[in-house]
């Protein structure tokens, strides 16, 4: 059964999330793990791909927008799915993917605002109604 995980982050600054996002992308990619990133619209997409090149100053993550391209260790993207073959979900949606079922893992990060923490309350019912196991982390760095 998928496994849940929700970050709690401490601040609401912006691109704290995508940084995140980053990195657990870059651990997901060293255990193995093939990765996808859902992003909330087109913006956040390019951002996150140029992050994805820059985030670190001695390496970058192999990546790519098109989710359809089997040889990348992570995709990303706002609407369209990788259709097989990835192991966990990052998501920076407000709601959750339809598709969040292929995936052995989901990890949901939510932002440190009050806004942002009402619609991860609302994530977190969403699976905990239908069964799944569920756990979070503090993030406060």
């Amino acid at each position: 059964m998928t496994r849940v995980t929700f970050y709690l982050l401490a601040s609401a600054e912006d691109g704290v999330r995508q940084r995140f996002a980053c990195r657990l992308a870059r651990k997901a990619h060293g255990l193995g793990q093939r990765v996808h990133i859902h992003t909330p619209d087109a913006r956040t997409t390019q951002e996150l791909d140029r992050l994805l090149w820059t985030f670190e100053d001695t390496a970058f993550l192999p990546h790519s927008t098109d989710v359809d391209n089997p040889d990348s260790p992570v995709t990303l993207h706002e609407a369209a799915s990788p259709r097989e073959g990835c192991d966990v979900l990052i998501n920076l949606a407000e709601a959750v993917p339809g598709y969040f079922g292929r995936f052995q893992r989901i990890a949901d990060l939510v932002g440190g605002d009050e806004a942002a923490r009402a619609r991860g309350r609302e994530r977190y019912r969403f699976f905990r109604e239908r069964g799944y196991p569920l756990e979070h982390h503090e993030i406060n760095d």
